[in-house]
């Protein structure tokens, strides 16, 4: 008898650019009071819209977005859209105050939307340009899951996984849990809060955010929550987020002091084991960053940009355009006598 394949979810929606994220981040994400406004628009596909908060002493406009955005983006558009939509919304921004620097950050530069919104921005009497955010590593899911996978990772980390697997056995008292909400939540949150206090990380800057965000995450199926206990005490602990069959390594955290047992290594490679192949993702994503163990664990690095945007129709806008392409110019010149 034979079985059909599982159909595994087609990488979709991308969770940072959903309205759920927008909320939390704007409730507990900063650290000082924002000013947001949001651009709103009517498509053939339904409503859009491009969540933005006033920055530069109310001088620009940014997306609403900072260290804890791993992709920023507008909500609803998931292809391309006509031309008079993207005319819309650069009108939009010409008629508010600040309007006349615009900047958005992180972006996928192989985003359909960005070029039409660059294009209607240069229409619009925008001068626009590209800068470097950060890398961003990450792992396609190829057929053979976490087992595939897993053969073709550094012969040095699954050593390194293994032998930390034989010393948290010598402990004789070790669990690994997996939870994604239910009656396990609070415990686990409070677990994670503790590992995160004891860790070498520097502390949240709003402590609100994790535990409203892992709530979030569990209400809307996005939480998979990754804990190794010791003795009874919580050691290590990963925060990932899923959604549209991408898993995104969100926080990672282990107890200062307990380096030698790389518990952590051992919880990377089970949660990786769950969502290839229970979850069955089609793509893992380490968000920001080129931290050099993530080459290890990851496969094909891209990167994330950032698009500024100054109305050259408006003293504000040529005056923050000067001074961006003088800074350029500098930086270019320091690079060159380096």
């Amino acid at each position: 008898m034979s079985t059909a394949p599982i159909e595994k979810p087609p990488v979709g929606a991308d969770l940072f650019l959903s309205q759920a994220w927008f909320d939390n981040l704007l409730a507990n994400g900063f650290e000082h009071v924002v000013a947001p406004m949001v651009v709103r628009w009517e498509t053939s596909e339904g409503r859009a819209s491009l969540p933005l908060m006033r920055g530069g002493e109310g001088r620009q406009l940014n997306g609403l977005s900072n260290y804890y955005s791993g992709l920023f983006g507008p909500i609803g558009v998931d292809r391309q859209l006509a031309a008079t939509d993207w005319d819309g919304v650069a009108w939009q921004l010409r008629q508010v105050s600040g309007g006349e620097v615009l900047q958005l950050q992180p972006l996928d530069a192989a985003s359909a939307w960005l070029p039409q919104l660059e294009a209607s921005l240069r229409r619009s009497g925008f001068w626009t340009d590209r800068y470097f955010c950060f890398g961003n590593w990450y792992q396609p899911v190829e057929p053979g899951g976490f087992d595939a996978y897993w053969g073709a990772r550094p012969s040095a980390l699954r050593n390194t996984v293994a032998r930390a697997r034989k010393r948290l056995d010598k402990q004789g008292n070790w669990q690994l849990q997996i939870v994604e909400g239910g009656v396990d939540l609070d415990a686990a949150i409070d677990a994670y809060v503790a590992v995160y206090n004891r860790s070498w990380k520097t502390p949240e800057p709003n402590p609100a955010f994790m535990p409203a965000l892992i709530r979030l995450a569990a209400q809307q199926g996005w939480l998979r929550l990754g804990l190794v206990h010791v003795a009874g005490e919580p050691v290590a602990a990963q925060l990932w987020l899923l959604a549209g069959g991408k898993a995104n390594i969100f926080k990672l955290a282990y107890v200062k002091g307990q380096e030698k047992l790389s518990a952590g290594s051992v919880l990377t490679a089970e949660l990786m084991r769950h969502v290839m192949d229970v979850d069955r993702v089609e793509e893992v994503d380490f968000l920001s960053g080129d931290d050099p163990y993530k080459a290890d664990w990851m496969g094909q690095r891209r990167e994330r940009i950032g698009l500024v945007a100054f109305d050259q129709r408006h003293w504000r806008g040529w005056l923050a355009a000067t001074r961006h392409q003088l800074g350029r110019w500098r930086k270019r010149l320091r690079a060159g006598a380096a």
